[in-house]
């Protein structure tokens, strides 16, 4: 792998209501890292439930239902990119018992 290029943050904050807006930072990321940048992406806000452990495992971004918005995020940290909870967001938004799902990279 060559040297990075630079570092892409991005800040995601739609709920889970609206799979359709999570994707797109998602979808972003990934091409950032096929760029060979340093790829950050922090869940913000109620954002944050996309990392509880089953939230985003039935929920779609398009009416079609090709792929969960779960299976981004896998293929996201996969591919180098770095899952950050808000610490603040993770004490509003997750309950007591709810886990992050492993692919988060810390606060």
């Amino acid at each position: 792998m060559t040297e990075p290029k630079g570092l892409a943050i991005l800040i995601c904050s739609p709920g889970v209501d609206r799979p359709d807006l999570c994707v797109t930072p998602l979808v972003h990321a990934l091409v950032a890292r096929a760029m060979d940048c340093e790829v950050e992406v922090h869940f913000a806000g109620p954002a944050i439930r996309w990392l509880v452990e089953g939230v985003s495992d039935a929920l779609y971004p398009t009416p079609a239902r090709e792929k969960p918005i779960r299976a981004f995020i896998e293929e996201a940290a996969a591919s180098g990119v770095r899952l950050l909870a808000c610490s603040m967001a993770r004490s509003a938004w997750v309950a007591d018992g709810e886990r992050l799902v492993p692919e988060c990279a810390g606060a």
